[in-house]
């Protein structure tokens, strides 16, 4: 860990109405990292990423993003700071074509050069959403889905990118490459929060993790140690 990390998350407080869903959860990602949040569904990974992302305020605690709290921001102006969240379940609009989705994700940027540039970038990461580059959303498969969520995020150039089960609903085929291109993007210079049910592949491609139950962080460690807990093995791994 460096000494200021790029995301921090301080004891955070989130309710759904009268029910809590996180009760004082922090973690930390360093720039640079790929950071996974593991554990049962429902344990709070998505709610993270939402509160991070400005889609849910929280009911007390902190987000800090550089050093400076970013907690109930609204989402575009998170956004606009370098933050860029891929949902689960994607949120590709099905209407308008694969080009048209991954100008939304640039809808805040001016530099068109820039653009142009992350155009290429996103294509030459995923070269099928060129070939399908004026197919309309509603007729890709669920890979390419994934991939047009990913590049859309990356359209917005940020430098930290949560990501909410990539491989949910995958073939097995395709989740490797996935998780390939996330290492890449990663490699390429921007960190990464990652929630992942897949905790074989999430801790094989983090550096770090955290395990969470019912709201709360019961674990945090590398993600080798992580993937060697006992605990962690025999409630996550299959082991």
């Amino acid at each position: 860990m460096s000494a200021s990390p790029i995301l921090e998350v301080q004891n955070l407080v989130v309710a759904y109405g009268a029910i809590e869903a996180l009760h004082g959860i922090s973690v930390e990602v360093a720039a640079g990292e790929i950071v996974t949040l593991i554990g049962a569904n429902g344990a709070g990974k998505t709610t993270i990423l939402k509160t991070i992302s400005g889609l849910l305020r929280p009911k007390s605690g902190r987000i800090l993003y550089k050093g400076e709290e970013i907690s109930g921001l609204a989402p575009h102006v998170v956004t606009a700071l370098g933050i860029s969240h891929v949902p689960e379940g994607r949120g590709i609009f099905p209407n308008l074509t694969v080009h048209d989705n991954l100008e939304l994700g640039a809808y805040l940027r001016r530099d068109e050069r820039g653009i142009r540039e992350d155009y290429e970038k996103v294509y030459a990461l995923f070269p099928i959403l060129k070939e399908r580059g004026r197919q309309r959303g509603a007729t890709l498969s669920g890979g390419e889905l994934q991939m047009l969520a990913i590049g859309r995020a990356l359209m917005a150039r940020p430098a930290v990118l949560l990501l909410d089960e990539p491989s949910l609903g995958l073939a097995p085929q395709l989740v490797s490459a996935i998780f390939r291109t996330i290492r890449e993007i990663n490699r390429k210079g921007t960190t990464i929060l990652l929630v992942e049910q897949n905790a074989h592949m999430a801790l094989e491609v983090a550096h770090r993790g955290y395990c969470l139950e019912t709201g709360r962080v019961v674990l945090a460690d590398t993600a080798k140690s992580l993937a060697t807990n006992e605990r962690v093995r025999h409630a996550y791994l299959g082991g």
